[in-house]
């Protein structure tokens, strides 16, 4: 039961994080932070399809959990690679909507915050800059939460030099979005 449990959430995760993404930052090309970011940038540059890319940008930090944080490696592999599944699989969903960019700032930031919430709070995540924010969590005790915002800060500093202004200021706002609802989600999570 409780590996299903943790299939189920890390599908659900997936889906959410990847709706945000498609229906909401790409249209507008805005940002998330950290490795999923930098997938993004990559998609917006060189239209390199992102999932595929974070895939690819993960495996340092699965080496890393391979050799030093094996529990680790294993709550989010599957994550990583079903989320990047799903980010490109419903890459089509990315003219369905149409609003205001700052709207889908924050719709998109919810949404990722979301479902990378609900996974860390079941032991699972993304991989990624998530897996590296609970290893410096655990050398530090500083909240995920916290911990993400500022890898994302980083990513979307450098996409906004590469891509424009605007990307910049709404993808700020995604990544406030995504760790205040992160934070809020895991906020009493003793695993985390």
């Amino acid at each position: 039961m409780r590996f299903f449990t943790k299939g189920l959430v890390i599908i659900i995760g997936s889906i959410l994080i990847s709706l945000g993404i498609n229906l909401f930052l790409v249209p507008y090309e805005i940002l998330d932070g950290g490795i999923i970011g930098i997938g993004l940038i990559l998609n917006y540059l060189w239209n390199l399809k992102a999932g595929l890319m974070i895939i690819c940008l993960s495996i340092p930090i699965f080496m890393i959990a391979w050799f030093y944080y094996r529990e680790y490696f294993y709550n989010s592999l599957h994550g990583m690679i079903i989320s990047s599944f799903f980010i490109d699989l419903l890459r089509p969903l990315r003219h369905l909507l149409r609003v205001e960019p700052l709207l889908g700032s924050i719709f998109g930031g919810i949404l990722v915050g979301l479902g990378i919430g609900i996974m860390l709070k079941f032991k699972t995540s993304t991989g990624g800059t998530d897996l590296l924010a609970q290893f410096i969590f655990h050398r530090t005790g500083i909240n995920v939460g916290i911990i993400i915002f500022i890898i994302d800060s980083i990513v979307i500093v450098l996409g906004g030099l590469l891509i424009s202004a605007s990307t910049l200021l709404l993808s700020i706002v995604t990544i406030l979005f995504v760790g205040i609802t992160t934070s809020s989600i895991t906020r009493n999570v003793k695993h985390i």
